[in-house]
């Protein structure tokens, strides 16, 4: 069938990208779903830094490539071997497909699924399979996903069942900033009742994480961006204290805070500075979590002697150390009691031709989450 989607032909466009327009809504073929995989209607689709970092070669895919990672769809067609979805399901595409027997996936980490993330760094589907083409020659698939379209196939095991009565622009962010923010602060921070939590970096992840902080009852949190409005909006979300970041006496300020500092801190800034104070801020005994994607040439430095004589933790967060089949459900329910406003991470819906502008906002900080709505 023909369809039309979001196509980045190259990486390492110069911003603003408004100007340059690496991205471009084309005509493409995209073949029928096969063994064990979907077709799906894209509903709404967020903009992540994931997408901004293929686009401006920090995280290199290959290209010709689709883009999107993170959306909620409607379920058109099943392929052989799919029993357990029907046309009209409303679904939560997951940018790690799981294939259920890896070592990873049999100690109950599907995150961490080696033949997905394989798959994903090659830009095919969990399958191996490319089903989108131009002019008989194959695109790239984003994550298994490429969600910037209007249609997409991808793997049975890219797709979450939910709640036919989440509205899809709030749906689409649990794939990819609620699962990895909240999973964050629950999952690998384990944040319990009465604890004090320090968030770095305010993006839709970050935002997301306080608010799974919040919900799991930390008592204290502190929210650290460079960005005063981002700091406000944090106090709307529940944050406790607000402390500026980029400054010499910004570190100073959290301990005082948090008398000695945070029982656990969040980085989800990416960058290695951010990474550093999270684990400057964290208190003896406490546990730091980084979730932000750094350049994968920068290199972070700690003591040993810390992590030893201080019993600190340094932990990798990836998709919220999530099993998202069971998660997007547990983080749907609390979003539908009012416990997880997720709704409230909306920047902005956007339409295609809007595309690369809306990244120039992301990459300035002036969005959270921006939804992509396509007819």
């Amino acid at each position: 069938m023909k369809i039309h989607a979001a196509v980045l032909e190259a990486m390492g466009a110069e911003p603003p990208y408004a100007r340059s327009q690496p991205l471009s809504w084309q005509e493409l073929d995209l073949q029928e779903p096969g063994e064990g995989e979907v077709l799906v209607k894209i509903r709404a689709a967020g903009l992540c830094h994931s997408d901004l970092s293929v686009m401006n070669g920090t995280r290199p895919r290959p290209t010709p490539m689709a883009l999107g990672h993170e959306a909620a769809a409607t379920v058109e067609k099943l392929g052989p071997g799919v029993t357990d979805l029907e046309p009209g399901d409303h679904v939560v595409m997951v940018f790690v497909p799981s294939c259920g027997h890896c070592p990873a996936c049999s100690e109950g980490r599907p995150a961490l699924c080696e033949p997905g993330n394989a798959h994903n760094k090659e830009g095919t589907l969990l399958s191996g399979a490319r089903r989108l083409s131009r002019d008989g020659e194959p695109v790239h698939h984003h994550l298994g996903v490429s969600c910037f379209a209007e249609y997409a196939v991808c793997s049975r095991w890219s797709l979450v069942k939910i709640d036919r009565e989440v509205p899809f622009e709030h749906a689409a962010l649990f794939g990819c900033a609620v699962l990895t923010g909240v999973g964050a602060a629950v999952n690998t921070a384990q944040v319990r009742p009465g604890q004090s939590v320090a968030v770095v970096g305010l993006g839709g992840v970050g935002l997301a994480a306080l608010l799974g902080a919040r919900a799991a009852g930390a008592e204290q949190i502190v929210a650290v961006d460079l960005l005063p409005e981002k700091l406000e909006l944090a106090r709307r979300l529940g944050a406790t204290d607000t402390v500026l970041a980029g400054r010499d006496e910004t570190a100073g300020e959290v301990r005082a805070a948090t008398r000695g500092g945070v029982h656990a801190a969040i980085e989800t800034a990416g960058v290695v500075r951010a990474v550093e104070l999270a684990f400057a801020i964290t208190r003896i005994g406490g546990t730091t979590v980084t979730a932000g994607l750094s350049h994968p040439d920068t290199r972070i430095s700690v003591h040993p002697v810390t992590l030893v004589a201080e019993e600190r933790t340094l932990k990798g967060s990836y998709v919220g150390s999530c099993i998202p089949v069971r998660d997007v459900d547990r983080y749907v329910r609390l979003y539908k009691a009012g416990r997880l406003p997720v709704d409230q991470l909306l920047t902005d819906t956007i339409r295609p031709r809007e595309l690369n502008a809306a990244f120039d906002k992301l990459d300035a900080g002036q969005a959270v989450r921006q939804v992509l709505l396509v007819d």
